[in-house]
């Protein structure tokens, strides 16, 4: 089982533009890009999250594909959400919800008791307010991303990823089909293909795993090492061949073969040092880039 609290995006592979990048829009909070890496029958997208509080959003927003917005659960407003979308239409961008338990005071990232009925009507109302501020520019939503300890809970259990899931089947259409976005060989992913819903696995880059493959995760992440970050990204690479993670223990877990044509790398605007990590990880994806 694996869990996780932070959020990413991720836009489908242009076999034309091997390198893409993309915003979350934690509006008022955090700004992240996403980086997408490709090789053989695989793209691997990159997502580097930096603290930005008084980043030129506008400016943003002309270098990136895809926006992960927050629904006012644990961060944003009508008034912000209403302006990030704007500018997402503006520059082309494609805008996602970001849900999360109602938690502001802390971030969404404690977990809390909820059943699956109310926390799928949690997650309709956040997708919905999102979507109406879509409906005003005439954009239509691209994909739901569960943020927080949420995002943990529902990856190990199943009535609660079938909750989220199902909400997000609510917006779903034929014409304009919304993807998941989670944890790879979870619930996550169970979920999703027992409701015929896309699903966009990811990876993390600053993060350590258990023996059993779980997120190791605390309210303040510890400050990790350009080559401890710069060995992950590089064996991020290669997982569409060896399929695994390496634990803090140094031992070996093999990943899920379904579902990972597309990956994603999430790392953290909380991690000591985010912006160089972020700066990394890139000049890395663009040099892999630059080889094919």
């Amino acid at each position: 089982m694996w869990e996780s609290h932070q959020v990413l995006a991720l836009s489908q592979a242009n076999d034309d533009e091997l390198t893409q990048s993309h915003i979350e829009l934690r509006p008022g909070f955090t700004r992240a890009f996403q980086f997408t890496l490709l090789y053989s029958a695989h793209s691997l997208c990159f997502w580097i999250v930096i603290q930005l509080l008084q980043a030129d959003d506008e400016a943003l927003m002309k270098t990136i594909h895809l926006a992960n917005v927050a629904c006012g659960f644990h961060a944003g407003d009508f008034e912000t959400i209403n302006t990030t979308v704007a500018l997402a239409k503006k520059y082309g961008v494609r805008v996602g919800a970001h849900p999360s338990l109602p938690d502001r005071q802390g971030f969404g990232r404690r977990e809390m008791l909820i059943k699956p009925e109310e926390l799928k009507a949690c997650f309709v109302y956040q997708i919905g307010a999102i979507t109406g501020f879509l409906k005003m520019q005439n954009l239509e939503l691209n994909h739901v991303k569960p943020h927080g300890s949420i995002y943990g809970q529902t990856a190990r259990s199943l009535p609660l990823a079938q909750a989220v899931v199902a909400a997000t089947k609510t917006f779903s259409t034929d014409q304009y089909p919304v993807a998941f976005i989670g944890l790879p060989g979870t619930m996550h992913q169970v979920a999703c293909k027992e409701a015929g819903i896309k699903f966009i696995p990811e990876w993390f880059a600053d993060l350590d795993y258990d023996s059993e493959g779980r997120l190791l995760i605390t309210k303040n992440h510890d400050p990790v090492s350009l080559d401890t970050v710069r060995e992950r990204v590089r064996t991020s690479t290669i997982i569409g061949i060896h399929r695994e993670i390496t634990t803090n223990k140094g031992t070996f877990l093999p990943l899920s073969e379904e579902g990972l044509e597309e990956v994603t790398i999430c790392c953290h605007s909380d991690t000591p040092g985010a912006v160089k990590i972020a700066e990394l990880v890139k000049c890395i994806v663009d040099q892999h880039n630059e080889k094919k």
